[in-house]
């Protein structure tokens, strides 16, 4: 009977197995819920802590950079204010030197004006005095040279019984009778053509030419009269009228040179006759 009775006791008051192994995992995970929250709260800190000292370098490094900004901008003053003290004086010395400048060049330019007046004067001067006398060495030169063209020049009766003026044998004598200034001088070479060539007032063409001979027939075309001048010899002055020259003074024309199919010479006239009318566009006679 009392064996049965301890067999009910201990039956009674055991604890079940699944009680003390649900225990023992609720405190298995109290305790690494302990350890996570407790490793997540070091984690925190740690990177507060972090954070911290970041922040703090930071603003040791920027606290660094105002005290030296601060230090250059105060030497910026100081260097700012020394040049401006130089500018200043610099500005007055330029000034004073701009003035002196305006000085010197007025009175530079005083004395450079009364210098070029008196150079001028004295070179118009000194000039007029050289030209005069090169004027009366020149013109002594053209009367010695005058005096012995003349010696060399000769007289001629021309084809019209008109004693002619002097007579021109080349283009140097024709130069040395322009020179002399009595009558007007027109030299030309006419080629034998059908067509008349203007020389001077006149008109002239060449008809035929004998170089062997030394003669030539020549049309003249003035006043609107057309003249022929038959088998003529070079040298000889060929005389004609036209309107308004005196009797005494026709025109001439010289020939020079007879080639075989072309006259070298001159033509000459009165320097108080006007431009004959010449019939400007008519052909000459052949």
């Amino acid at each position: 009977m009392s064996e049965f009775q301890d067999s009910n006791f201990q039956s009674t008051t055991a604890v079940p197995r699944w009680v003390g192994l649900a225990v023992a995992v609720l405190g298995g995970v109290s305790l690494i819920g302990v350890i996570l929250g407790w490793s997540a709260y070091s984690q925190s800190k740690s990177a507060e802590q972090s954070i911290q000292a970041t922040l703090k370098q930071q603003n040791d490094a920027l606290n660094q950079r105002m005290a030296k900004t601060d230090e250059q901008n105060q030497q910026l003053q100081s260097d700012l204010k020394v040049v401006t003290d130089k500018l200043n004086v610099t500005q007055e010395d330029l000034q004073k030197a701009r003035t002196q400048a305006k000085q010197s060049v007025a009175s530079y330019n005083k004395k450079l004006s009364g210098l070029e007046s008196n150079v001028n004067t004295q070179l118009a001067t000194k000039a007029s005095t050289d030209d005069l006398n090169k004027t009366n060495s020149d013109v002594t030169g053209v009367k010695n040279d005058l005096e012995d063209t003349k010696g060399k020049l000769e007289r001629a009766q021309g084809d019209m019984g008109v004693m002619s003026g002097l007579i021109a044998r080349n283009h140097d004598d024709v130069e040395e009778l322009k020179r002399k200034g009595d009558r007007n001088y027109y030299e030309f070479t006419i080629q034998k053509s059908k067509t008349a060539q203007h020389v001077g007032p006149v008109q002239i063409s060449l008809n035929k030419a004998d170089q062997k001979r030394s003669k030539y027939t020549m049309t003249v075309l003035a006043d609107d009269k057309t003249i022929e001048k038959k088998d003529k010899t070079a040298g000889e002055p060929v005389q004609f009228y036209v309107k308004g020259t005196a009797r005494y003074a026709p025109y001439e024309i010289v020939v020079f040179e007879v080639g075989k199919n072309q006259i070298n010479g001159y033509l000459s006239t009165p320097k108080s006759a006007g431009s004959a009318t010449s019939a400007s566009n008519a052909p000459a006679a052949q």
